[in-house]
């Protein structure tokens, strides 16, 4: 599975970040950074929390071919 940003629609108010650390980080420049494009099966419940909690709908998941 792969995370995708839209970060024309993103407005870093880190969300994600609270639901998914080991994926998300706001960082002080207040720009969202994906740390694991392609994140372990572990965390596959946490990314979709983090889809459906995203207030500007900007994270989909996308599954790898």
């Amino acid at each position: 599975m792969k995370v995708v940003v839209d970060f024309d629609v993103c407005t870093s108010n880190a969300v994600c970040m609270g639901i998914v650390p080991e994926v998300f980080e706001v960082r002080d420049d207040g720009f969202l950074y994906v740390l694991d494009e392609h994140p372990p099966e572990s965390l596959h419940g946490k990314l979709r929390d983090a889809v459906n909690s995203c207030p500007t709908g900007a994270i989909s998941l996308v599954e790898d071919d």
